[in-house]
């Protein structure tokens, strides 16, 4: 599945994927834009439509609730990026990640630590 969001229909399922549930109000109140209550409504029922939420009415008002996990968005944006930013390249995208970052040396061995894991799961495949 393909997932896609715009700039504004991210900062709600951000708020969405940390809560785990909110209703207007409190999505609205957790973003760090003051938007009107009929744009955050507006936001939710486009998520809504694309399949991105579901909502329970919750008295009068609706509790909508992620229907995509934050990593399965994150898999789709990455697929994305690495498509159309860096050909396909995922040794050209991981040295972009690591050159243009601060990272600390435990990060880094981090890191190697998780590609070791990798060539190794995949050498017991071959």
């Amino acid at each position: 599945m393909d997932i896609s969001f715009t700039g504004r229909e991210l900062d709600v399922m951000a708020v969405l994927w940390q809560r785990g549930s909110g209703t207007v109000a409190e999505v609205r109140d957790a973003l760090d834009d003051d938007l009107a209550y009929t744009t955050v409504l507006t936001v939710l029922r486009t998520l809504e439509e694309k399949g991105y939420v579901t909502h329970t009415a919750e008295g009068k008002a609706h509790r909508y609730v992620p229907a995509v996990t934050q990593r399965a968005a994150g898999g789709s944006a990455l697929s994305r990026v690495l498509n159309k930013i860096f050909d396909g390249s995922t040794e050209l995208l991981l040295t972009q990640l690591v050159s243009d970052r601060k990272l600390d040396p435990d990060e880094l061995r981090r890191l190697r630590n998780l590609l070791d894991e990798r060539l190794t799961v995949r050498k017991r495949r071959s």
